[in-house]
């Protein structure tokens, strides 16, 4: 994130004197940059000049030779009486254990209650039989270079005019004690990672006057020349029709003495950057880097055969780039290359964009340099760099959109500071490429500016502001639309909401009104939507637990849940890019995850497990897959109809396993296990909440009712793949019938052996699948409508019929309803019996018939008459027999 020491910003906009830290982040959050943190000073605290008065030698018993030196801090000396050591010279005494400097010497003195970097605080202590009332510095102790072999004398770095007398405070001196302020830059906004922009955006916050470095004014530009060091761009494979570079410049600097010292105000704000100074030339691309925006790189003349090439990536072609890691590219990786040997740019000497290679690095024999500066494609180097891990100041800045129009003022900087500082000679011209197409001009309605923020501005403010952040705009006042020329460092700006964006930035968030929007009256929630919520609640006061999955699963969970190889529940969405390698499909029931879930809890040692799980699945079955349409332009409605067509179909769903107990651990509880009927009675219960009458292909029992002989489920006969992951004979499905259509909503029961064991699930696991969809489809239109309770009393008449073991519980009950009509109030099984007394084939289900009206008593006769119309029908419609 970028760095603002406030001495840096003053070159660029006027800031007044008394303006903090605090108040700069202040004002540049006005316009959208946040502040991130404010460093403080390197060093805090009394650091003074100290005259060293005295300096005495004392050997160690281990041999080691330290100085206890009595040295003139002027208004810090030890007063009389403050029980220091005694000295005839107003002083302090400091034990140093550096032999570099002398009697008469200016040093640096951090007294006790200074902050040095480190943190280091300096305090007062007794060392080598003398109290030590501070600390004679280091450059390194300071923080101002590696130099550690000995202290810093300040007549060895400053001339006499320039230090202060003893006493006084020399931060100011050695640069130490700036704040700086950290800034956190949103993506589109990347001409905030240079002084130059940030310079910008305080000017428009506070109107100061501006001073851009970034323009040619004042600069001598040298024109173009085929003499100079060419460059060819061949870019074969553009990025969305974009050249990977449409702007290479470079510029010849000749005798550069690379061992020439960095400016020591040039270091600091390296420093203060938080970057390290390395050498002259490297450091000036760097400053130029973080002053103007535009990466640079120097590479050494002697090492670059001309032409440079810019170019993509060949097959199998590596790098070894300035961190020493050799990198094999990628052929959209777009390169610096040259043609030694005539070879034409066969050698790679540079990432573009992101950093340069070894091949090429400047060594200390170094004089003659190449100085390039490059406008690249955004996305280019951003992919780039995600590609390799590599991610550099150069490639931070262009990914996020560098000025084209900045390349060649960057190259007539830096090359003026090698010539001050390193005495080296420019050539008198520069090679260019210059492809970068102009700038094309936005439309946008004046009125677009209310409508989108509801700023009622007249048009003279608009275009004031437009033109305050660089806008050419074309058109008068007057006029119901310009035509806006965004400046060449805004690549973002690229429609009409983007400058309305700026329009309300710059004329301040808080002047947008605040209207609270008229809430119309709404509908509630959808039949659906109501649905879904009841489901859940029923389920929940039954006991489960309602979960969350994520619906992407492996493809082993089909082979797990003992499948077939044709069942349509295989047919499942590949994703193109799955979050994990190992789930790379989405679920065709809530059962493929939710399987996991329960084996996962009773891997963590859960002994009751009751969770269920609403959520859409999605059944490809029928889709046709189409072509993506392309962004230019809205999709007409045949390429709609042909995108809805390739859209798999979405059911919401509802599944639930229950394994281990299904009652507490109470003393007076029978303790039981969940079966398959509980998983058929929550069927059950959801659709009877609903008010949708299903009935069962294999039988239902309630929860309570004994089995006294013989298997609980007649055994099914077909495949058990065909049932999976259910058992076949413990198992049934759930239908509604509509009219001589049966359609199936649900299958419950017991889980196949083999699947428990697969998910570690203990033995006689259930589970239910639920399409809630179905279910809602078969709803009645009007509301459930609730009968009044009747006040008369019930009669209640028992029959065990003798049917045939493959008529389901369902059918009977369903008999014995029609046959009492109007007068049934309740129909309940309460008894199953298979054994010698019944014959063969057949089994005894025995309910219990509740009579009731709802506007008399019933008499006698009338029971007796209802008792033997279920007793005639049951017997004609399904062969029963009444049990003797």
């Amino acid at each position: 994130m970028p760095m603002v020491p406030l001495s840096w910003l003053r070159d660029h906009v006027e800031i007044p004197a008394s303006v903090t830290v605090p108040q700069l982040a202040a004002a540049l959050v006005k316009v959208g940059l946040e502040e991130e943190t404010i460093h403080p000073a390197r060093v805090t605290g009394p650091l003074v000049v100290g005259k060293v008065l005295t300096r005495e030698p004392k050997e160690q018993s281990n041999g080691k030779v330290i100085n206890y030196c009595r040295v003139d801090v002027g208004q810090y000396n030890d007063e009389p009486g403050t029980g220091k050591e005694p000295s005839d010279l107003p002083s302090r005494g400091i034990i140093c254990g550096a032999h570099n400097f002398d009697v008469g010497n200016l040093v640096v003195v951090s007294l006790p209650g200074a902050v040095l970097p480190g943190p280091f605080e300096i305090s007062a202590r007794k060392t080598y039989g003398h109290i030590s009332d501070g600390m004679i510095c280091s450059e390194r102790e300071l923080g101002l270079g590696e130099d550690h072999n000995g202290i810093l004398v300040l007549t060895d770095k400053f001339d006499a005019d320039q230090i202060p007398a003893p006493g006084s405070d020399v931060i100011p001196l050695l640069g130490l004690g700036e704040e700086v302020l950290e800034i956190n830059v949103t993506p589109d906004r990347g001409y905030c990672f240079s002084m130059r922009g940030v310079a910008r955006e305080y000017s428009h916050s506070t109107g100061a006057t501006l001073t851009d470095p970034g323009l040619p004014d004042g600069l001598d530009l040298p024109e173009h020349s085929d003499s100079a060091l060419s460059v060819e761009v061949e870019d074969k494979r553009p990025i969305r029709d974009h050249v990977g570079c449409d702007r290479f410049v470079t510029r010849i600097v000749r005798g550069v003495d690379t061992h020439a010292q960095t400016p020591k105000w040039m270091v600091e704000r390296l420093e203060m950057a938080g970057m390290r100074s390395i050498s002259l030339p490297v450091d000036v691309t760097n400053y130029i880097m973080l002053d103007l925006g535009q990466p640079m790189h120097a590479y050494d003349l002697g090492s670059v055969a001309a032409p440079i090439v810019v170019r993509r990536a060949e097959k199998g072609e590596h790098l070894v780039t300035l961190d020493g890691e050799d990198r094999a590219l990628n052929d959209e990786d777009l390169l610096i290359t040259d043609s030694p040997q005539g070879q034409h740019g066969s050698r790679i000497i540079g990432l573009a964009g992101v950093m340069g290679g070894l091949d090429s690095e400047i060594t200390e024999g170094t004089t003659d340099l190449v100085l390039e500066a490059a406008h690249f494609d955004s996305i280019s180097i951003a992919r780039t760099s995600r590609r390799h891990f590599l991610a550099s100041e150069a490639s931070k800045r262009f990914e996020r959109g560098s000025d084209p129009a900045i390349p060649p003022v960057a190259i007539a900087r830096a090359c003026a500071l090698l010539e001050e500082y390193g005495g080296g000679q420019a050539d008198p011209h520069v090679f260019e490429v210059n492809t970068v197409p102009e700038a094309r001009p936005i439309d946008m309605k004046v009125s677009e500016t209310q409508r989108l923020t509801g700023l009622e501005l007249p048009p003279a403010r608009i275009r004031e502001l437009l033109e305050t952040i660089g806008c050419q705009v074309h058109g008068e006042d007057s006029e119901a639309q310009w035509q806006v020329t965004p400046p060449s460092w805004r690549p973002d700006l690229t429609g009409p909401a983007d400058l309305v964006e700026e329009v309300a930035r710059l004329h301040g968030y808080d002047e947008i009104p605040s209207i609270l929007p008229q809430a119309p009256a709404g509908h509630g929630l959808t039949t659906a939507q109501k649905t879904r919520r009841d489901v859940a609640r029923v389920l929940a006061n039954a006991g489960l637990t309602e979960v969350e999955s994520y619906p992407f699963m492996s493809t082993a969970a089909h082979d797990r849940q003992q499948l077939a190889t044709d069942d349509p529940n295989r047919q499942a969405v590949r994703l193109r890019n799955p979050l994990a390698d190992d789930a790379p499909l989405l679920r065709t029931r809530i059962l493929d995850t939710l399987l996991d879930v329960a084996g996962r809890n009773m891997s963590r040692g859960m002994n009751h497990i009751a969770v269920f799980e609403i959520a859409k699945v999605v059944r490809p079955a029928g889709t046709v897959p189409s072509d993506l349409p392309s962004a230019e332009q809205r999709p007409s409605v045949e390429v709609e109809a042909q995108l809805q067509a390739g859209v798999p179909s979405q059911p919401w769903h509802v599944g639930a396993i229950l394994c281990g107990n299904a009652t507490g651990n109470g003393v007076f509880e029978q303790p039981r296990v969940y079966d398959w009927a509980d998983a058929i009675d929550l069927v059950w219960r959801v659709a009877q909440s609903l008010g949708v009458k299903v009935e069962t292909a294999r039988g239902w029992l309630p929860e309570s009712t004994p089995v006294r002989k013989g298997p609980p489920m007649p055994q099914a006969s077909s495949d058990p793949h065909a049932v999976a992951p259910w058992h076949p004979g413990r198992m049934a499905q759930v239908f509604v019938r509509n009219g001589k259509t049966l359609t199936v909503v649900a299958r419950a029961g017991e889980l196949h052996p083999r699947v428990c064991e697969a998910f570690g699930l203990p033995k006689r696991s259930c589970a239910l699948e639920l399409d809630v969809d179905a279910l809602v489809a078969h709803m009645a239109e009007e509301p459930i409508q609730v009968s009044g309770v009747s006040t008369f009393p019930v009669a209640k008449e028992d029959f065990a019929l003798v049917v045939a073991n493959d008529i389901p519980v369902a059918r009977v009950a369903q008999v014995i309803r029609q046959a009492a009509g109007a007068l049934a109030e309740e129909v309940s099984l309460f008894d199953i019996y298979e054994g010698d007394q019944v014959p063969d084939g057949h089994r005894s289900l025995a309910f219990t018939v509740k009579l009731r009206a709802d506007d008399r008593t019933l008499s006698a006769d009338e029971v007796m008459r209802t008792r033997n119309d279920i007793i005639s029908r049951t017997g004609k419609t399904l062969g029963a027999q009444l049990r003797a």
